[in-house]
């Protein structure tokens, strides 16, 4: 935990100062949503309080709906943001194709600053995961000798939230964490319409390995350009894919007298 050794904030009661602590570490994505704390024993040596007022400390998170406790079995952290009853509008964006191009740009917007922050603001932590996170995406694609759509586009948006979340920004990492469902449908159809092709397969991962290499070596500049090319390429791609499509189809339809 980056903050573990840090004094707790002064001029608050100490149970406010824990919740206060906690809020923060999982803003910053140390504790996840669904993710059981750590044992009471535990949290009270990490952050250097007594019991009664970590016990106070998750009663005001409770009140907050930002836990939740079952006796027997500790706490774990909240569901932050609705799922399952999505708005008609997510249904929209979700269903119509034309939203992935949509989808690119925003993540081009959002992912590409995440990058920089990441090469700029990551801890050795922070590097650990992402090379974590790189090489299980790269060892698979390379290893597997029939790739798996769905698990390669799962293993490849993980390495991209692993990067956002170096970028220590709670707001920008929720943002994207927001729309995981979004995100990851994007990845699936970059996976599913260009990663059997072999130039686009090749192009994909140089970029990987170049972002990789950017964010753990702490060249920001130089990882938010590899971001934003990343996306704009495949962005591009499958462009250029919709387009072959809707010419062969016209072909077809002349062929058959469908004019």
């Amino acid at each position: 935990m980056p903050e573990e050794n840090q004094a707790l904030s002064p001029g608050l009661r100490m149970p406010d100062q824990v919740a206060t602590r906690l809020e923060r570490l999982i803003l910053d994505g140390v504790f996840r949503p669904g993710q059981l704390l750590p044992s009471e024993r535990r949290l009270c040596d990490r952050l250097g309080v007594s019991r009664a007022s970590l016990r106070e400390g998750l009663r005001i998170l409770r009140s907050k709906g930002i836990i939740d406790t079952r006796q027997g079995h500790g706490s774990t952290v909240a569901t932050l943001l609705p799922v399952g009853n999505q708005s008609p509008l997510m249904h929209l964006f979700k269903d119509h194709p034309r939203t992935l191009f949509d989808l690119l740009e925003v993540r081009a917007l959002l992912e590409g600053e995440s990058a920089r922050l990441a090469a700029s603001r990551g801890t050795s932590a922070d590097r650990v995961l992402i090379t974590r996170r790189y090489r299980e995406m790269a060892d698979y694609a390379e290893s597997a000798e029939s790739i798996d759509v769905e698990r390669l586009a799962r293993l490849d948006h993980a390495f991209h939230l692993a990067v956002s979340q170096a970028s220590h920004n709670p707001v920008l990492l929720h943002t994207l964490q927001s729309l995981t469902d979004l995100l990851l449908s994007s990845v699936f159809a970059s996976v599913k319409h260009l990663y059997h092709l072999p130039a686009p397969r090749t192009m994909i991962n140089q970029q990987h390995a170049q972002l990789h290499e950017a964010v753990v070596n702490g060249e920001a500049e130089q990882a938010e350009q590899v971001a934003l090319e990343h996306l704009s390429s495949i962005s591009q791609l499958l462009r250029d894919l919709e387009e072959e499509h809707e010419r062969l189809e016209r072909s077809s339809m002349r062929l058959e007298d469908w004019q």
